[in-house]
């Protein structure tokens, strides 16, 4: 089965069972994002899992693109993505665990659907600990269907526990989840968990309680299911292949690499991993630009310009020219993912201009980190650890070059202290980014619901002032302050800020109204609205959700919001920036 088989019969199973289809969101989370990227299915739907309702009802089905970009020093494994898609089907309040395990395992071992043999599927539940009781629901439901006793493990809460949106507070609950044995001959009667031959295909999770402030688990009156099945290990496990690089999701993206490399993909390989870092990265990067965001020194567009450079120094090992490369492998990327995601045709050629412009901007900086080596060599004879990272971090000049001219000069670099430095880095790094994004996708503080409401009053007003051409793509609040990007291919004046701050107040003081419509796309779009990736909401279904602030804003939203302006205080216009190529960014606080 492929990739795109699975794809399309996992929605057309769900839909038989009266899920709704609704479109992948961005990859870029929208309003409070608490990490850079969408990392997983829930994500985007934290909100409706917290209570809000979804236009689109309360059986929902979807594939996600994701991005997880921790381990990113791993990609060339066998293993490692750091784009990948997520199958998954929800429950906003609707059927519970009966159902859920009931279709798991007809979608599975159906003739019509995957037919999987059940000798070759084990399962997991949660075994109980002194806040939660033992699954019995779920471990019942399985031995009903046929499961034997030695298939069903009994897991802690590291395991088989989970909280929405990876908070220690609110809705959270015990999961299920289902393993496919990939080992030799006929699997153990008794599943071993520690067994690798066992991989994980899927998760159902069953949001029951809601932890509050003091540790105490209460019943939630709405639950909820949350499930997600991987597509790229999946197809993997369903076709015998020992690796997602083995699937045609990477064939053909290899077997370009290989043709510049003039060289055979050995997967076993030094030069097999470089084909792999150089498929992954590009892959993703593909992905990432598709959605706006472009290579810059901040935010996603950090990640992004790490993502390319890696690839693009892998692409030297092989002697591969970065045209050639960009050229013909965005080709066979956008031929692999064009049945989930045909807008990247549309978007080809600026997906291959933004790689060619890296690509150029990369070979400038390695130029002057060549000459920054020098200048230290010549001043001290030696290139320490300290100055291989200074070189790295201040050029994206890699270790293995700094390493390589090091040699010439009969000398070691200092690698332990290197990754010291680049681990010190990455702590800060991740300090400062968990105080940057602390407000997350379910912070519905008071402060939060102002600052959010705020957003949609200067979104008209930067519309107002600059023109229509400004779309938001992206926003960040915290309880302290609203971060807002949009596209503008300019600085602001000092007159134009003003001018927004004082329109902002102007609403603020005018005392309107706030409240929501279910609308079609069409209602929307003829009373004026706006909305971030708009485009996407077309196969919600028949409504979105629109908010109006008086008749002054209107935008397609899923909140939170306060209910009238004059709740919101002075609007101040702290900063504006640019965050990336066509892209600024205003930083703002009401007080």
């Amino acid at each position: 089965m492929t990739a795109n088989e699975l794809r399309r019969k996992y929605i057309q199973f769900f839909a038989s069972k009266g899920h709704r289809e609704i479109p992948s969101a961005s990859l870029v989370p929208v309003n409070d994002p608490s990490v850079l990227f969408t990392t997983a299915g829930m994500h985007p739907l934290v909100p409706y899992l917290m209570g809000e309702d979804h236009p689109a009802g309360t059986r929902l089905v979807d594939y996600q693109k994701c991005v997880r970009t921790g381990d990113i020093d791993e990609v060339g494994d066998r293993t490692h993505l750091t784009f990948f898609e997520m199958l998954g089907n929800w429950s906003l309040g609707d059927y519970f665990k009966n159902e859920s395990i009931e279709w798991s395992f007809e979608f599975l071992t159906s003739p019509e659907w995957l037919n999987i043999p059940l000798e070759k599927l084990a399962f997991s539940v949660f075994e109980g600990d002194e806040n939660a009781p033992f699954d019995e629901e779920a471990f019942t439901k399985w031995l009903a269907l046929g499961v034997s006793r030695g298939r069903i493990a009994k897991l802690n809460n590291e395991q088989n526990w989970w909280p929405a949106g990876g908070k220690h507070t609110g809705p959270q609950g015990p999961d299920t989840e289902i393993f496919y044995w990939t080992g030799e001959g006929e699997a153990p009667e008794d599943f071993d968990p520690e067994n690798n031959a066992w991989v994980e295909i899927w998760n159902n999770v069953f949001m029951q309680f809601n932890k509050d402030e003091s540790g105490a688990l209460l019943p939630l009156a709405k639950r909820n299911v949350d499930t997600g099945m991987g597509l790229e290990r999946t197809t993997a496990v369903l076709q015998g292949k020992k690796s997602v690089y083995e699937t045609e999701l990477f064939t053909g993206i290899l077997a370009r690499i290989s043709l510049l490399a003039r060289e055979e993909y050995d997967a076993e390989h030094q030069t097999g991993v470089s084909m792999r870092i150089i498929a992954d990265h590009l892959r993703s990067s593909v992905m990432i630009i598709s959605d706006g965001i472009e290579p810059s020194n901040k935010d996603q567009g950090y990640i992004l310009r790490r993502l390319v450079r890696r690839a693009i120094r892998h692409a030297r090992k092989l002697n591969i020219d970065s045209v050639d490369l960009v050229e013909q492998v965005v080709d066979e990327i956008i031929a692999s993912l064009r049945a989930g995601y045909p807008i990247l045709d549309e978007q080809r050629d600026r997906l291959v201009q933004v790689l060619l412009t890296e690509a150029a901007k990369f070979d400038k900086s390695v130029q002057k980190g060549l000459k920054q080596l020098q200048k230290l060599w010549d001043e001290q004879n030696q290139i320490t650890g300290k100055d291989a990272f200074d070189l790295y971090q201040s050029y994206g000049f890699p270790l293995e070059l700094t390493e390589e001219i090091a040699s010439e000069y009969g000398q070691k670099v200092e690698r332990q202290l290197f990754e010291s430095e680049f681990v010190n880095h990455q702590e800060l790094s991740r300090a400062g980014a968990g105080q940057k994004f602390a407000g997350g996708l379910v912070d519905d503080s008071v402060e939060a619901r102002k600052l959010h409401t705020a957003t949609h009053l200067l979104h008209q007003a930067l519309r107002d002032v600059l023109g229509d051409h400004v779309e938001q793509k992206g926003s960040n609040i915290t309880q302290e302050r609203l971060r807002f990007d949009f596209s503008h291919p300019e600085k602001m004046t000092d007159e134009q800020k003003k001018r927004v701050e004082d329109i902002v107040n102007a609403q603020i003081d005018a005392k309107l109204s706030v409240h929501q419509e279910l609308l079609t796309v069409a209602e929307a779009k003829k009373r004026g609205a706006i909305g971030l990736f708009e485009d996407k909401y077309e196969s919600v279904g028949d409504q979105v959700k629109v908010y109006f602030i008086g008749d002054y804003s209107s935008e397609i939203c899923g909140g939170p919001h306060v209910e009238n302006t004059a709740e919101l205080g002075h609007f101040t216009l702290q900063k504006e920036e640019a965050s990336s190529a066509g892209i600024r960014r205003i930083k703002a606080i009401l007080g």
